[in-house]
């Protein structure tokens, strides 16, 4: 028997300890975004460093001006070196009676059609995930003493509350953390029986407009038509931002935009996607964005422009006849490729500007921002682990796009140079954020035996 096949052994026959492990730190209410979780978030990551020392890593809870990072190192390996990112926060749990057991006490449930899932908040997002990964390392420091390649492990615990600490912890510490390869554990599978390496993320620009015309809501009887009704001009700004054919007409919002390769296009079509499906469980059945491209072109590798808010006016139960004083809407566009955010956010208010009446004003606020990411699939880090996930689960792994966005992906590349590999083993129907969160056990078993292989490949 060789060491991998010793490795993927060791992980079969521990799988309840690995579980115990997992059900041990969901228990750990590490929400970050409610400064009453504050202490179980700290709590949080001690556990992990003191469970990633015992490994053999050196490891430690790092302080920040919020929650801490965890940072541990096992670099006894020689090779091409490899920095993980997880997270160990997770969302709130409301509305809390919309669950069926308690959020942070974990357990398996039995499907109706005899699949088993582990429920319970952070079960996906991102603890399940992120200890398929240490698992992976435990097994094969269990059978071999070392890691097959140099490995650092970092951990953030304000993911899912904007991050904010991450960008100048990056920053501060880049040469410590710097490494050959990134890789993240916080993506889907294609689908439940084939794995997936997402190659492209969108960017983001988030932007507020509020309209504001006479100096309070007017009697519409009285100054109907000869008022400005803002309303009326946000109604027209945001028509006017796409044209008949489904384009966004922002000038110059398409530089940066290049056609897809086609060889990641023909590898999109093989994989018969079902667009009729995909829109009829939402109720619907016409694509609504550019003519002339499939659903996943739109979703995964075009821009977008979609309102995300609206409001303005009497909007309570009856009828008020008044002409609002404000209107105001909430505008995200998704960026891809080499889109520039600062551009299209100029872009917009230049747009918004050239509409507005002489007698009104427009004030913006800004949302976030962030430049879209994507990386080599030629890249011998990437060609490896798709066999090692291909040889894990018996069918072909795919490079897949992500319509979505993880600014970390960035923050990565930026501070510390890296191209970074998102591998994961969450499925659609996890429900996270969502109540009745779950990760399925296959996907965690699966997802430690498949890691052990990653590492095994990128130290080839």
């Amino acid at each position: 028997m060789n060491d991998l096949d010793a490795v993927l052994a060791r992980i079969d026959a521990n799988a309840d300890a690995a579980l115990d492990r997992l059900f041990a730190v969901l228990r750990i209410k590490s929400i970050s975004t409610d400064p009453a979780y504050a202490a179980e978030c700290k709590t949080c990551a001690d556990w992990h460093a003191a469970d990633l020392a015992s490994i053999g890593f050196t490891a430690e809870a790092r302080t920040t001006p919020g929650h801490p990072i965890v940072v541990a190192h096992d670099r006894s390996a020689t090779g091409p070196s490899a920095l993980f990112y997880g997270h160990y926060d997770v969302q709130p749990v409301d509305p809390l009676a919309l669950w069926e057991h308690d959020p942070f006490e974990p357990r398996i449930e039995t499907r109706a059609d005899g699949s088993k899932v582990i429920r319970g908040r952070g079960a996906s997002d991102d603890k399940g995930q992120v200890m398929t990964f240490i698992e992976a390392c435990r097994a094969w420091k269990d059978v071999t003493g070392s890691l097959p390649i140099p490995v650092t492990v970092l951990l953030e615990g304000e993911e899912e509350s904007g991050g904010v600490n991450l960008p100048p912890f990056l920053k501060d510490n880049a040469a410590e953390l710097k490494a050959d390869i990134g890789l993240i554990c916080d993506t889907n599978m294609w689908d439940a029986a084939t794995p997936a390496i997402q190659t492209m993320l969108r960017g983001l620009c988030g932007e507020e407009i509020i309209i504001t015309a006479a100096d309070r809501d007017l009697h519409s009887g009285f100054y109907g038509s000869a008022a400005a009704n803002p309303n009326h001009v946000l109604a027209r700004i945001i028509a006017d931002l796409r044209d008949a054919n489904g384009r966004v007409t922002l000038p110059g919002f398409y530089d940066g935009v290049p056609e897809l390769p086609e060889a990641l296009k023909q590898q999109w079509d093989s994989l018969n996607f079902d667009a009729g499906a995909f829109l009829g469980a939402i109720g619907l059945s016409v694509p609504a964005g550019e003519k002339g491209r499939s659903v996943l072109e739109m979703t995964w590798s075009r821009p977008t422009c979609e309102v995300n808010g609206m409001g303005g006016g009497y909007q309570g139960a009856g009828f008020k006849t008044v002409i609002p004083s404000v209107a105001s809407a909430k505008i995200s566009f998704r960026l891809v490729f080499d889109q520039d955010p600062h551009k299209v956010r100029a872009a917009f208010r230049d747009f918004v500007r050239a509409r507005i009446p002489a007698d009104c004003k427009v004030e913006f606020i800004e949302h976030g921002s962030g430049s879209a990411i994507r990386f080599p699939i030629e890249d011998a880090a990437f060609t490896k682990s798709r066999d090692a996930l291909t040889a894990e689960w018996g069918k072909p792994a795919v490079f897949i796009g992500g319509g979505g966005s993880i600014p970390v992906t960035a923050e990565l590349k930026k501070a510390l140079g890296m191209d970074v590999m998102l591998t994961g083993f969450a499925l659609e129907d996890d429900r996270i954020h969502s109540p009745n969160e779950k990760y399925n056990l296959h996907s965690f078993r699966k997802g430690m035996r498949s890691w052990a292989r990653i590492l095994h490949a990128l130290a080839q």
